[in-house]
């Protein structure tokens, strides 16, 4: 009779310590509660005992979450509609907080997250989105991280991932970017133009001291164009030849001028060869009139 009893003793304590007995991950930390009474102390990882009944083991998860935030609609400062979705990293700093002051922190996290992103929208720039990423998500970790710390949580970082604009606007930003390239490039090449310009006319003034220069350079151009082997004749013309025709041309055409003008010359400025030939052609005269006469004296 003894020995059931002892047996029946052992059975119910070994019952008992596998009712009780609990392991508690590296990465979780237990809260108990006694009679529904949270007990200060945070259950360390490892093997630990409660009373069968009494007490009751939650475990809470110490990791880093990663929580996406569902695409949110809103309008931007400047009047844009975009959607723009975002992902929270957040941890459980204190598990008996996590577990008395609100009934699921992660729906907690996630509705916060979700109402300052729209917040983060409305606040802010269409260009701040895009390119200014860094700013907004540190304020948004700020205003998700406010209320969280009450929670027992802390927000480790916060990111958005994708901001989808409308086709309309992709469209409109295309045009602009294109504008703003092809007014770099033509900035570009004015530029380029005006240096050229400065060279050249360096290069024109070190001509004008050396004459030789100019000529090389033209015997340079004559190779060059001689190498591609095609049919075209160069020719060098000098310009020191188109000087001089230029220097010759008014006195040439003085005298048709004045045959035009209808000037006479008066007989005591004519030259000797002008008085000569008046002669010679007085005698001419003189002598086709003699032989004239003679021939009418024949025929009578």
């Amino acid at each position: 009779m003894v020995v059931e009893l002892i047996a029946a003793g052992l059975s119910a304590g070994v019952v008992y310590f596998l009712a009780g007995a609990r392991v508690v991950q590296q990465f979780e930390r237990g809260v108990v509660f006694r009679f529904g009474r949270l007990k200060d102390q945070v259950r360390a990882p490892g093997f630990t005992m409660i009373i069968p009944i009494v007490d009751r083991l939650r475990k809470v998860n110490l990791q880093i979450v990663t929580m996406p935030v569902p695409g949110q609609d809103g309008i931007t400062r400047d009047n844009v509609t975009v959607k723009v979705d975002a992902v929270v990293y957040f941890k459980v700093i204190n598990a008996a907080d996590a577990i008395v002051r609100v009934e699921d922190y992660k729906f907690a996290v996630s509705q916060v997250a979700q109402t300052s992103l729209r917040s983060i929208i409305g606040k802010s720039d269409l260009d701040d989105l895009l390119s200014n990423r860094e700013k907004l998500n540190q304020g948004l970790e700020v205003m998700i991280d406010s209320p969280a710390l009450g929670w027992g949580v802390q927000i480790d970082r916060v990111e958005i991932k994708d901001v989808s604009l409308p086709e309309t606007m992709k469209r409109s930003m295309a045009r602009q970017a294109e504008a703003d390239r092809e007014r770099r490039a033509r900035v570009i090449n004015a530029d380029a133009e005006l240096q050229a310009s400065k060279k050249l006319a360096e290069a024109a003034e070190v001509m004008q001291d050396q004459p030789a220069a100019l000529q090389l350079r033209l015997l340079q151009t004559v190779v060059a164009v001689a190498a591609e082997k095609n049919s075209t004749l160069v020719l060098p013309f000098p310009v020191e030849l188109l000087r001089f025709l230029e220097r010759a041309t008014p006195a040439s055409e003085a005298s048709p001028q004045a045959v035009r003008g209808g000037a006479a010359v008066p007989a005591a400025q004519a030259p000797p060869a002008v008085e000569k030939a008046s002669a010679d052609g007085a005698s001419a005269d003189g002598a086709r009139t003699e032989d004239g006469a003679g021939q009418e004296r024949e025929r009578e």
